[in-house]
């Protein structure tokens, strides 16, 4: 459980079962060799601000203090993870566990395609 926000709306910004999904996707933070720096984060914690963040529309510096987690961390950790293709790897592994429990519907599907502008001229 996460003291640092009201426990009702941490579970449903990122209830365990999603929490178990990426926790073992995140790319894991290493001591500085030199020493230093500020002391390890709650990983839930800040993947719960980032949720709100990205779910709410809130911006990044007016996430609220009860998350434990500094606006400067969460969109810190936001572009690592980004960087680190978390986002992509947890889309499918949550697509993963909804077909193995028979909960995707395959029938319809919508693709994405890029449009072109036609040109002018001969056609």
């Amino acid at each position: 459980m996460m003291p640092f926000v009201g426990a009702d709306l941490s579970k449903r910004l990122v209830p365990d079962e999603l929490w178990e999904l990426v926790a073992p996707l995140l790319p894991s933070f290493a001591a500085r060799p030199q020493g230093g720096g500020t002391a390890p984060c709650d990983e839930r914690a800040v993947f719960t601000a980032v949720v709100y963040v990205l779910t709410s529309g809130c911006a990044w510096r007016h996430l609220p203090p009860t998350f434990g987690t500094s606006p400067a961390t969460a969109h810190r950790r936001f572009t690592v993870w980004t960087e680190a293709g978390l986002w992509r790897r947890l889309h499918r592994a949550v697509l993963d566990e909804l077909g193995a429990r028979g909960e995707v519907d395959w029938t319809s599907a919508i693709i994405d395609a890029t449009s072109v502008r036609a040109k002018r001229g001969d056609r």
